[in-house]
């Protein structure tokens, strides 16, 4: 792969020359601020946004002329897309663009985008009340297509990328015809746009689904692009693969500017992230969360904030999700003041638990007071599921204005419904409801890498504010030097809430590591073979000899591996063990006092055994005499000493 610099890069490098380091932030069109919803302020990076895409348009020497212009934008999930995407229209239309097509994967992000653009009365409706533009008033429509549009008007026609490719392959009356993007200059705005990329992959690294897409995704925006070379293609996605070399090269001259969730999160405009491992049953971990979130509530009340927390219950599986859904809704409504003190009278309970119990004692909230406060504040009415491919569009306006005072929901269950688009700042718990890992080699698989895409998207900070100096939308309560901690520090953290699985919790960090949140800590060394090894005759022509694979009839085998049988095994038994730990910093796992007490197998009694060794195929008789041809019976495979008879099992618990 090339060292040459990515045009990023190069802008950043450029911005010293042209002024100092805030260059671009110092030169955003006019048109921009003036004409976005004053309600959104624009931080720091979004001018930086808008003044490199100016720059780039006007002034940047090496822009490639009378050709189609392409622009990456690489930001953090959370760091405002669509409010970029609204400031470009303006910029845009002020040079003389007014038909826009807006496409993405997904028609949940098509509704919420639709309502970010056109619908006034939203409380994310990124326009002002009167949008101007060379001292005219300006309207936002939205079009079916690009045929007799009004040429003082910004006209949007929104769509998903599947639903683009048919319109324009299969065309009907009033529907965007290819036609369109010959005859108007078009401005092509991809949200996700990492899923527009399956053709630039390497074959070998795409599956059937895309592969099925090569002719139709990819390249049906790039016919519509290329078809004025006036037209712009403006991409945006916080999950581009910059490590695939066919993506990075496609985009090497393309990324106008890279923010990652790193860049977000240092800067402060995210959640602190946290993750407590409880050793204990997934609705006592339910519970644990819906405390933990009635405690925030009762800060951000304390401090004159009506801020609901909601929580996001997440299952592997959509009929695991029905079922949780249940036992949570028949769980809630029949909890008592001795499940809580379960949870309380725990001594291996995280030191943040106990801070919530210590805030409702001292605040005179008896136990059974408090259970029927959680009762009400999670009964069935204020649950939702949205694990349907045809979710109601009465259901996708509710899970994305959870923040609005009218939005009573607390409790979101789903699988993977939620994994992108979903723009959600009063999320500060996420209930991962089982425990299973897909790392291989080392690494995290896919479903790690989703769960670290979907903390992300959680860690959006969720704005408030005590004195009138402070900043809205950045952490003011992170603990520096000796710093006495605050109670609304709690406020600006999101809690993943896992089973106690150290293995796991590390692939979660390198996960988080791997799309950017969690710096990685790495340290180049160079190794050396000494010159009198390299003359030697074994490293100059030394051989590697290679196996071949014989079928093995196993008439030798009369028993179990003595080694394994002289194992002793361990078994642990859920002891109520929680710990919480800071994601982003280099935190030391404190280790739960642990009592073991050893056993024989047989011990259990024959019919225990086959009872438990029913539950397995592989330990059906039938099945066992393929492995131990000399096996005689399944009471000898218990009893024997070459078997079962001697092993031992180590039965670990909490003291």
């Amino acid at each position: 792969m090339t060292d040459k610099p990515l045009l990023h890069e190069k802008l950043t490098t450029g911005a010293e020359f042209l002024g100092g380091s805030d260059f671009y932030q110092k030169n955003i069109p006019d048109c921009i601020a003036s004409n976005l919803n004053p309600n959104f302020q624009l931080r720091p990076y979004q001018f930086e946004a808008f003044g490199r895409f100016k720059y780039y348009m006007e002034s940047y020497p090496s822009r490639p002329k009378n050709t189609p212009t392409q622009a990456l934008y690489h930001m953090a999930t959370g760091s405002g897309k669509t409010l970029i995407m609204a400031g470009l229209m303006l910029y845009l239309y002020k040079q003389g663009y007014r038909n826009f097509l807006f496409f993405v994967n997904s028609t949940n992000i098509i509704n919420k985008t639709r309502d970010n653009f056109l619908n006034a009365i939203s409380s994310k409706y990124l326009f002002n009340e009167t949008v101007q533009v060379n001292n005219q008033q300006i309207r936002i429509k939205e079009v079916d297509n690009f045929q007799a549009t009004n040429p003082d008007d910004i006209n949007i026609v929104f769509s998903t990328i599947q639903g683009l490719h048919t319109r324009l392959n299969t065309p009907q009356e009033n529907s965007i015809t290819y036609d369109d993007f010959e005859s108007e200059k078009i401005v092509l705005i991809s949200d996700e746009a990492h899923h527009i990329n399956a053709e630039t992959k390497k074959t070998k690294d795409i599956n059937q689904a895309e592969l099925f897409d090569l002719n139709s995704w990819e390249s049906t925006v790039n016919k519509i692009f290329n078809a004025n070379n006036q037209n712009i293609l403006l991409e945006f996605t916080a999950t581009e693969d910059l490590t695939n070399e066919q993506i990075i090269e496609k985009y090497r001259d393309k990324i106008i500017f890279d923010y990652p969730l790193k860049s977000f999160r240092m800067d402060g405009y995210s959640k602190e992230v946290k993750v407590l491992q409880s050793d204990i049953q997934p609705f006592d971990r339910a519970l644990q969360a819906i405390l933990l979130s009635q405690f925030r509530r009762k800060i951000f009340e304390k401090h004159g904030w009506m801020i609901k927390p909601v929580i996001l219950f997440k299952s592997k599986k959509i009929k695991d999700s029905n079922a949780f859904l249940e036992e949570f809704i028949s769980k809630i409504k029949n909890l008592k003041e001795s499940d809580l003190a379960k949870i309380q009278s725990n001594p291996n309970l995280d030191s943040n638990l106990k801070k919530v119990f210590d805030y409702f004692q001292s605040n005179q909230i008896t136990l059974e007071n408090l259970a029927l406060e959680l009762q009400e504040e999670f009964s069935e009415n204020k649950c939702i599921s949205v694990n349907s491919k045809n979710e109601s569009e009465q259901k996708q306006i509710a899970v994305n204005t959870l923040e609005d005072s009218d939005n009573e929901y607390r409790a979101i269950f789903a699988v993977d419904k939620l994994n992108e688009g979903w723009d959600v700042l009063n999320l500060f718990d996420i209930v991962r409801l089982y425990d299973t890992r897909d790392a291989k080699s080392g690494k995290p698989g896919k479903t790690t890498l989703s769960e670290a895409q979907l903390i992300g998207r959680g860690a959006r900070y969720c704005p408030f504010r005590l004195e009138e100096d402070q900043p809205l939308y950045q952490r003011k309560y992170d603990i520096l030097n000796d710093e006495k901690e605050h109670d609304l520090k709690l406020c600006e953290e999101l809690y993943y809430h896992s089973a106690y699985n150290p293995r796991y919790i590390q692939e979660l960090h390198t996960a988080l590591e791997e799309i950017g949140i969690k710096a990685k800590t790495s340290r180049e060394c160079k190794l050396f073979l000494k010159p009198d090894f390299k003359d030697k005759s074994f490293y100059k022509i030394g051989m590697i000899f290679k196996n071949e694979r014989e079928k093995y009839a196993r008439e030798d085998v009369l028993g179990l591996n003595a080694s394994f049988i002289e194992t002793i095994h361990k078994i642990p038994l859920l002891s109520g063990y929680s710990q919480s730990l800071t994601v982003f910093e280099d935190e030391k796992q404190k280790q739960a006092n642990k009592k073991q007490k050893d056993y024989f197998i047989k011990s259990f009694g024959s019919s225990v055994i086959k009872k438990a060794l029913s539950k397995f195929p592989e330990y059906q008789f039938s099945s066992l005499k393929c492995f131990f041809p000399h096996l005689k019976s399944l009471s000898e495979f218990i009893e024997s000493d070459s078997y079962l008879g001697k092993i031992r099992i180590e039965v670990e618990g909490s003291e």
